[in-house]
């Protein structure tokens, strides 16, 4: 292969990357325009004679707002599932496969000063981070902060996990700073 044609390679692979991020852009756009018109729609159907009203109206509100929610994080989650396919793009949701309890991500590309990685372990799993370069810092951040420099985090409850990956160098980050990752889901 000459120099060519490694960087016509190296184009379609950045020009794909962007395909997959201006889709899950779009997505999620098109998700919250739903949600949006779906709320507007519905906010004239309430009746309005009486006390009752007034607290199935409260009781409406705030079920409303829990079902945005749950909405919106389902739509960061699916933003996030796409972003798993690319190297670059964050924040990123792991799955496991059957077989294993190690989620091992090589050449991850840090852009931004973190990457975020949304994980949703069983109760009493303990989680553990190793990273490729001490340079990072690796945090839980959700649903408690947890400085997995402390050792293993045991789980308590089935929500979603957030680990914060950090530059931490004492250097300023390079524009595309490369590490390895392994997360581990013991039993």
């Amino acid at each position: 292969m000459n120099v060519l044609s490694l960087g016509l390679a190296d184009k379609t692979v950045h020009q794909q990357q962007n395909y997959y991020l201006l889709k899950a852009k779009a997505l999620r756009l098109s998700l919250q325009l739903i949600i949006v018109s779906a709320l507007v729609a519905t906010s004239g159907c309430l009746p309005k004679d009486s006390d009752k009203v007034v607290d199935n109206e409260a009781a409406l509100g705030q079920q409303r707002k829990q079902n945005m929610e749950e909405i919106k994080n389902s739509i960061n989650n699916s933003y996030a599932l796409l972003a798993a396919r690319s190297a670059d793009i964050c924040p990123k949701l792991l799955q496991k496969d059957i077989d294993t309890n190690v989620i091992e991500r090589v050449q991850e590309v840090m852009v931004d000063d973190y990457c975020e990685y949304y994980l949703y372990p069983k109760i009493d799993q303990r989680i553990t981070v190793k990273l490729s370069d001490d340079k990072i810092e690796a945090l839980l951040v959700v649903p408690k902060l947890y400085n997995f420099a402390d050792g293993d985090y045991k789980v308590l409850s089935y929500d979603k996990h957030v680990i914060r990956l950090a530059y931490n160098g004492a250097t300023y980050k390079p524009e595309r700073f490369i590490y390895d990752v392994v997360i581990e889901l013991i039993d």
